[in-house]
């Protein structure tokens, strides 16, 4: 058997058909008779809602039937809910408005959802849309992070005071202070992680099916996690029983977070099929995505360093305000929360930390997880101080984060702020990380720069991520409002290829292959004789979907546990048909063996024998299937050392990164080819945020001004370097695979180094995106740092 099993850069099987033009999505997807929908969306950003008159609209050609939340409400169809329940710090839960899936008596956002046209046509649901009348009462916006909580700032929920949602702290504020009081030096930061739109390949679509005869809905729908979705609109939105429900999320073209949440349009049309009598269709457009799919960051934060005298970090105290956008996401409470402030301790050891959170509601659209999901934000807080700090103690900034690391024999180590990590080696990816990035070569490229009259710098950015959301007791303490675990079933067919069925799911990750190579290594079953079934409600385990690299760790430690049954079953069999004892068959490669023979029977065999039990142990069932839940016992910990080198023209403000070093421990390595793509996609999209991307509103109106790829710039192939990827591995204790996750890394890792390296480069500190003009007028007008 050809290695095809852990470890192989196996070419990924899925992306024959996706580069063959023959994937499945949900846009591909029509059924017989079915209408299409358009969302008619506020074109303010406040107002209350005097009066909807659809006559014109429904008299339109092709017009099927138009809503609106008063159909909803009749229909006692609840609202969208967020899922995690977070309190402030004097107790009292947070303030949750309400959030219609169509707008009843007031929209809070532009894009908000106001009416549903159904039409026989697309064009002809959109031609309607335009007959329909809106007396909007247009209110006062608040639309900036820092102006939600201002005496006098427009409320978006009209019985939430001062537009706060929580007030929230974590970690102990009498020791961080105490730690200051001492302190020698305290290095200050204010800075602002920019919104970013998610702009996945694929936009959203959904179709909604009623069959009168079962009394049963079945929703197709882009999502990351089918099972969720299935069980928030059966249990809170109230569309039908979780059981008379199916939920199919097909290829889904990249999610990034975007596709975790429940949204209005899904919600409408699985309710809307059973209202007309047919299929409803909805497929979202670009500028649908930009005004209206869940945004992500928009941080406002102060943070402060407190040291000794060698530079040995004593505390750290943040204070941030999280723009939540005008209703509360599935998961977006959250983030800004338990998924931030917990890894502010980033790679070091931190005695005391000290945060305070503010969560607020804006007239902007909603904020949710988006990849990497409060990691990000830390990161980019805890990394940017201590290049700061490093700047002011006269340290280099390598050195200062040696001093600081948690070494690899504190392990575990207790963080002030939640978090026990469970292995890991930042000195040992600090210094692959310095040599891959020929830091000892540095100061001549950077004096070869100045002759030709440019600034060069060099940024770190010492990353760790908390991946695989779990345990479910540990997120239940804190709110969350699921278990976060996960599940699989094995099945083999009696001609011994195997059926793999998982509650994860994919959308870009190569689970279909990744999943495969377990089967090779554990059962030895050749990857190309494995199918890997995902997405759909009726055919998979209850499953909790994929997000926070937890793929995996978590949906991957289910197959293994699944295929743990398989050889125990398998050893039965094997045993009683080698006339052998149980406890003297052994199980590798693929072959059941008698220890200290050559007699054997390969799993394939046993397979057979399973299902044509002529020859079979007695009181042991036939058939050969297994299902398992898995429910970690810890966060996992990817973390590494990124190095960003710049070359910054003074006259135009051009950023051009001269090279770019990853280092990362991502614990044991399934496909190392599929690992890479994953880090060079995060680092793509990073390096994005850093440089260019930046959602804008009017801050009078609340008006989108990025609502386009013409406004909203995404970074090109042209844009990034050729990337220098190494790995170390610490095999993580807290799973059986040994893994940690990676699909985030890049994303998390690449805002720091990047913006550290322009610091460096042009000695002046500055807020992202570092667009041409904002580095120019940084050069130009910013006072200068201190210079090391």
């Amino acid at each position: 058997m050809a290695h095809d099993g852990i470890g192989a850069p196996l070419r990924r099987k899925e992306d024959f058909r996706f580069l063959t033009g023959n994937g499945h999505y949900t846009d591909d997807i029509n059924r017989p008779g079915q209408a299409f929908a358009y969302f008619l969306r506020s074109p303010v950003a406040h107002a209350r809602i005097r009066s909807i008159d659809t006559s014109a609209a429904a008299a339109a050609p092709g017009v099927v039937a138009i809503f609106t939340g008063d159909d909803l409400a009749k229909d006692k169809i609840g609202g969208l809910i967020c899922g995690w329940m977070v309190k402030s710090k004097n107790g009292e839960p947070m303030k949750a408005g309400p959030h219609p899936a169509l707008a009843q008596g007031k929209v809070r956002y532009v894009g908000d959802h106001v009416a549903v046209v159904i039409a026989e046509t697309k064009d002809q649901a959109k031609d309607a849309a335009e007959k329909i009348e809106v007396d909007y009462e247009e209110l006062p916006a608040v639309v900036a992070t820092n102006s939600a909580r201002k005496a006098g700032a427009a409320l978006v929920h009209d019985d939430i005071p001062a537009n706060t949602v929580y007030e929230w702290e974590l970690g102990n504020k009498a020791d961080v202070e105490a730690a200051f009081a001492r302190a020698s030096h305290v290095t200050k930061l204010d800075l602002e992680n920019n919104r970013l739109i998610p702009n996945a390949m694929e936009p959203r679509a959904a179709i909604g099916e009623y069959d009168r005869g079962s009394d049963s809905f079945t929703l197709h729908t882009t999502s990351q996690n089918p099972h969720v979705a299935r069980l928030v609109l059966s249990a809170f939105i109230g569309i039908a029983p979780e059981h008379k429900l199916r939920v199919i999320a097909p290829d889904v073209g990249g999610g990034f977070g975007s596709k975790i949440f429940i949204y209005a349009e899904e919600t409408v049309c699985v309710w809307a099929a059973k209202k007309v009598g047919r299929p409803v269709k909805w497929t979202g457009e670009r500028s649908e995505s930009f005004l209206a799919d869940a945004h992500g960051r928009d941080h406002v934060t102060h943070a402060e360093l407190a040291m000794d005298q060698d530079g040995k970090f004593l505390a750290l105290r943040v204070h941030t305000t999280a723009n939540l956008g005008a209703y509360l996401s599935t998961f977006a409470s959250c983030v800004p929360t338990y998924l931030y402030a917990p890894l502010l301790s980033g790679q070091y050891a931190i005695p005391a930390i000290y945060a305070e959170v503010d969560g607020v509601y804006t007239n902007t659209a909603p904020v949710d997880a988006y990849r990497g999901a409060g990691r990000p934000e830390a990161t980019y807080v805890i990394e940017h101080i201590v290049e700061l700090a490093a700047r002011e103690m006269k340290l280099d900034p390598a050195e200062i984060r040696r001093r600081n690391f948690v070494q690899p024999t504190q392990y575990p180590y207790q963080t002030p702020v939640i978090m026990t990590y469970d292995c890991g080696d930042y000195p040992q990816a600090m210094t692959a990380a310095l040599k891959l990035a020929d830091y000892d070569g540095f100061p001549a490229r950077k004096a070869e720069s100045a002759g030709r009259g440019k600034l060069r710098g060099i940024g770190f950015s010492s990353y760790i991520e908390a991946c695989g959301i779990a345990p479910s007791a540990a997120v239940g303490s804190l709110g969350a409002g699921v278990g976060l675990w996960e599940s699989a079933k094995i099945r083999f067919n009696p001609t011994g290829n195997v059926t793999v069925h998982t509650g994860s799911h994919s959308h870009g990750q190569g689970h279909e292959t990744t999943f495969a190579q377990l089967m090779s290594s554990y059962l030895g079953v050749p990857a190309d004789q494995v199918e890997v079934v995902h997405g759909d409600t009726d055919k998979t385990p209850f499953g909790m979907g994929t997000y926070g690299s937890r793929s995996l760790a978590v949906g991957g430690s289910a197959i293994v546990k699944a295929a743990e049954k398989i050889i125990a079953k398998g050893k039965k069999i094997a045993a009683h048909q080698l006339e052998a004892a149980e406890a003297d068959i052994e199980f590798k490669d693929g072959k059941f063996t008698v220890a200290g023979t050559d007699r054997a029977k390969t799993i394939q065999e046993v397979a057979f024998a399973a299902y044509v039990p002529h020859n079979y142990p007695a009181g042991v069932e036939p058939g050969l299937e297994e299902s398992a839940f898995y429910d970690p016992i810890n966060f996992t910990f990817p973390a590494g050392t990124q190095i960003c080198e710049v070359e910054v023209d003074p006259d135009t403000g051009i950023v051009t990164i001269a090279n770019y070093s990853a280092v990362d421990d991502f614990g044991r390595v399934i496909n190392p080819m599929i690992v890479e793509g994953q880090v060079h996609g995060g680092l793509a999209q990073g390096l994005g945020q850093a440089m260019m991307e930046n959602c804008a509103y009017d801050l009078e109106t609340g008006q989108l001004l990025t609502g386009s790829f013409m406004d909203y710039c995404m970074p090109r192939a042209d844009d990034l370097p050729s990337f220098n990827v190494g790995m170390i591995e610490t095999v993580n204790p807290s799973n059986p695979l040994g893994v940690k996750g990676c699909g985030e890394a890049g994303a998390i890792a690449a805002p720091p180094a990047l913006m550290n390296a322009i610091t460096d480069a042009i000695g002046r500190d500055m807020n992202m995106p570092a667009t041409p003009e904002r580095v120019w007028r940084a050069i130009h007008s910013a006072p200068a740092l201190a210079a090391e």
